[in-house]
């Protein structure tokens, strides 16, 4: 931090905004200097000492993870939910720290129709349980859901080491947790809001982290957090879980191919079956508790009635047999748009391959030339084949995420560091300089700007998601309710300019909860629901004016005219 003040002071700022191209290159060899300087003249030979201790390695790198992000709070505070995906991960996660798995239908629930959360036959959100967990945890042990972004981000990092130190050696591995730090730490919009990648990141590495080590010993322990990585796969990404069940099972092809090895296999199955079947309990019965049946996923439920999600490109695009709110009609419509206009499969896979910059810090693609000749080893091929499986899979969306195929993160940075192994020593390190500078440079920027800085750095910041300033106006309107004595009802009223910013969200106890957010009909119906609270104050939010404006309900006119005589 002092360093980036210092080069800093030296910079001559020539714009209004007070940063320029210029200044980026120069912060960049500079930060690249500083890297270079402690890797040869200091880091190098405690890390190799530190690498083969994996408990400590482990815990380093979950606290450098938890370090550089709670640095960040004076700038850049814990994420202000946005939209309806957090809305609806918030309310799952809220739900399970009442120790239930979905709430009764509200009486009143017409006023608090949104999307990606159903109404009937229970309150609930949409979305599977596993990045809830986490979320619920962060709220029952600390009162703040974001404590278990943050928490499960620093697992990811260390679980990224413990998962390359059963494919390479430690000191690679090291270097491989110290990259997920660069790519999935402080600066990633996973860690920086609800939509839970991280877990089904974690699912991943304790899967792929444990394949190796049964091939090796077929120790029961191994095989046990394999099955807790198959079902945490499982309640966080139904779907993908498919294709992580597929790869477990291609990787011991050869023993499969080989009667012998049979025995083994079974013995290694056993426990992790045992493993899974907690994990597949808990996911039948979220979906008894939210649909009625136990087979019926809650997004199944959510396609039939509102529409959304769509469906895989093959498949026709669903009806809504709901009423739907103009907010949800718009939804509807966007996706149905997307899925009407979704170009071919072939076409839509090449478009995606630019997401492979979430995954990846841009030098590390160079690595990848120097992965391929390793394809001649099965272990290696299979990599690929997988990644392969999970991109024609999740190619059936008409649209993409990255958190779809989070389950081979680690995969990719295995790749890359394999590509790294196999380059030539001053190569390799000169890669690792550039990703270090990188990280570090974009890490000063966020520790030591300011929002002028922010806005004028934007064009030049690839695959980052940090938050900062308050573009929807949200934080202002929490600030307002926050300050306001008692308990509030929000009728949020939409323009007709309204796109997809959703700021209908509710607790999972919506009658006790101190804020409740109601869709604004008319004054008649609203009438209904403020009787129903009528202890509470009541506000007129409209988000889509600018700034977003939230005033007093307007009162109804008394007023009495009389015809003129």
């Amino acid at each position: 931090m002092y360093l980036f003040h210092v080069f800093r002071s030296f910079l001559p700022l020539h714009n209004p905004i007070g940063f320029g191209a210029s200044d980026f290159v120069v912060f960049s060899w500079a930060a690249l200097l500083v890297i270079l300087l402690l890797v040869r003249a200091w880091i190098q030979p405690y890390a190799l000492t530190l690498a083969r201790k994996t408990g400590w390695c482990v815990l380093i790198l979950a606290a450098l993870v938890i370090g550089l992000r709670l640095a960040l709070l004076p700038l850049h505070p814990v994420p202000t939910p946005a939209g309806a995906d957090d809305f609806a991960y918030l309310l799952l996660a809220d739900t399970l720290t009442h120790f239930r798995l979905a709430n009764a239908v509200h009486p009143m629930h017409q006023f608090f129709e949104t999307t990606f959360v159903l109404q009937q036959p229970s309150y609930s959100s949409i979305y599977p349980l596993g990045p809830a967990i986490v979320l619920a945890l962060g709220q029952l042990i600390f009162g703040l859901p974001w404590v278990g972004v943050l928490l499960s981000m620093a697992a990811l990092a260390a679980l990224c080491y413990w998962m390359l130190r059963g494919w390479t050696t430690p000191g690679w591995a090291l270097l491989g947790g110290l990259l997920a730090i660069c790519e999935f730490g402080p600066l990633n919009s996973w860690m920086n809001s609800y939509w839970g990648g991280a877990v089904s990141a974690i699912a991943g590495s304790l899967v792929f982290g444990a394949l190796p080590r049964l091939r090796e010993g077929w120790r029961t322990r191994d095989s046990v957090v394999l099955g807790i990585g198959i079902g945490l796969q499982m309640i966080t990404r139904p779907y993908e879980s498919i294709f992580l069940d597929v790869s477990v099972v291609l990787f011991f092809l050869p023993e499969i191919v080989r009667r012998k090895q049979w025995l083994r296999l079974a013995r290694a199955a056993a426990p992790a079956l045992l493993a899974v079947l907690p994990w597949a309990a808990l996911l039948l019965c979220h979906n008894k508790a939210v649909t009625g049946d136990w087979t019926t996923l809650p997004y199944m439920v959510s396609r039939y009635q509102y529409g959304v999600p769509t469906t895989f490109t093959f498949q026709a695009n669903p009806l809504p047999h709901a009423q739907l709110t103009a907010a949800q009609q718009l939804y509807y419509e966007g996706q149905a748009a997307v899925h009407d206009a979704a170009p071919s499969f072939f076409v839509r896979l090449g478009s995606r391959a630019g997401f492979s910059r979430f995954f990846l810090l841009s030098p590390l693609i160079l690595a990848l030339g120097w992965f391929v000749p390793r394809l001649r080893e099965f272990r290696f091929a299979w990599i690929v084949i997988t990644l392969t499986i999970f991109s024609l899979g999740s190619n059936f969306y008409p649209y993409f995420f990255p958190h779809y195929i989070a389950a081979v993160t680690c995969l990719l940075l295995l790749a890359c560091v394999v590509g790294l192994a196999q380059m030539n020593v001053v190569g390799a390190r000169w890669l690792l300089v550039l990703c270090g500078a990188h990280f570090l440079f974009w890490y000063g920027v966020h520790a030591a700007g300011d929002n002028s800085m922010f806005r004028a750095m934007g064009e030049y910041e690839t695959g980052d998601g940090i938050n900062y300033d308050d573009p929807q106006g949200r934080s202002a309107i929490n600030r307002q309710l926050a300050a306001a004595p008692g308990r509030q009802l929000v009728f949020v009223r939409y323009f007709a300019s309204h796109r997809y910013n959703e700021w209908i969200h509710n607790a999972a106890d919506i009658d006790q909860a101190r804020l409740i957010f109601a869709l604004d009909v008319n004054p008649e119906e609203d009438a209904k629901l403020k009787q129903y609270y009528p202890d509470r104050t009541v506000w007129l939010l409209e988000p889509d004016a600018l700034p977003p404006r939230l005033v007093p309900y307007p009162k109804p006119s008394n007023l009495v005219f009389e015809a003129p005589r």
